[in-house]
């Protein structure tokens, strides 16, 4: 959109486009009235000053000004003319209280838009508030029940852990005490000869009928010095008074051998009389049972029967026994 003209009826020149020309250029060209001189053109579409018009006032030519006068002064028009496209509140019938109702009416007045911004604003602060306690009251909900959880679990004792919640750690050094060993009760069953330790000459037989010992076995060749035969007690169960059986066999005379307890030789040889009465050379007539009072110590201990310098050595063994005290 560019100027009309410059008032002579031609075109402006190229650039020459000023939105403000017509507070100075005069009204004229084809089609147009004569500007008076030294009054300038108001606008296009003939802009009117404030109260220039009333509402339904005919169109018509404006009265135009006497040069050197104002618009809107002069002759024949009155002063401050009212507008037609404005009219002040109080200018309308009913006056200021009438434009208030009629601005309510429209919404903008009390109870209209500021209400119902007032409204908006309570209820997201509400929606607001309503979300705080409810992240609130999961938080406190998720807490308890973290805790009575961990009450739960706390009071749930486990198979093998004492009653300290804090027990130490395996690694720390310490070592689990070790179990007592239960202590044995009974003293050790009937040992075969042949299963003992033999020395100097000593040997398992099995020529002469009537031993006990498994598969009739004995121990033979006890007629030299130094022959001997070991039995190792194990577990005995408390030191004291013990009496040390044997049974053994003679050719139908008497015997005797040395009697050691954990390598102390016994004071009085073992006596290995033909408590049988076999008759000479009768070894099968011959078995018969000695004892000797002996004392041990708890735990292990060896009984040794052997055929010493002084000792009539010629004698068979096959088997040993304990009995507890100094018994016959």
């Amino acid at each position: 959109m560019t100027a009309e003209n410059n008032g002579t009826g031609t075109p402006p020149p190229e650039g020459d486009d000023d939105p403000f020309a017509y507070l100075y250029r005069q009204e004229g060209g084809a089609g147009g009235s004569a500007q008076q001189p030294g009054v300038p053109r108001r606008s296009y579409a003939q802009v009117r000053a404030v109260g220039e018009r009333q509402y339904g006032a005919q169109a018509g030519p404006s009265p135009q000004a006497a040069p050197g006068q104002q618009p809107g002064s002069g002759p024949g028009l009155p002063p401050h003319q009212p507008n037609a496209h404005y009219a002040a509140p109080e200018t309308m019938p009913g006056g200021r209280a009438a434009a208030r109702r009629q601005a309510a009416a429209a919404g903008g007045g009390p109870g209209g838009p500021r209400k119902n911004r007032n409204g908006l604003l309570i209820g997201a602060i509400a929606v607001v508030a309503a979300v705080i306690v409810g992240i609130g009251a999961a938080i406190v909900f998720n807490d308890d029940s973290g805790k009575q959880s961990q009450g739960q679990s706390d009071n749930n004792d486990v198979p093998g852990q004492d009653e300290d919640k804090n027990p130490k750690n395996p690694k720390d050094g310490d070592k689990k005490p070790a179990k007592d060993k239960p202590k044995p009760t009974g003293l050790p069953s009937r040992t075969d000869a042949a299963d003992a330790t033999l020395a100097g000459g000593a040997t398992k037989q099995t020529e002469v009928a009537k031993a006990q010992s498994a598969g009739g076995a004995y121990v033979g060749g006890m007629d030299k010095p130094g022959a001997s035969v070991t039995w190792t007690l194990k577990d005995i169960p408390e030191s004291g008074k013990y009496t040390v059986f044997v049974r053994y066999g003679v050719p139908g005379k008497d015997a005797d051998s040395t009697l050691s307890v954990n390598g102390k030789q016994s004071d009085r040889p073992l006596n290995m009389s033909n408590f049988a009465g076999a008759k000479k050379g009768d070894w099968e007539a011959g078995w018969a049972e000695t004892y000797s009072w002996i004392d041990l110590k708890e735990g292990t201990n060896r009984v040794q029967v052997a055929c010493g310098d002084s000792n009539t050595c010629d004698f068979v063994l096959d088997q040993f026994w304990l009995k507890r005290g100094w018994v016959k």
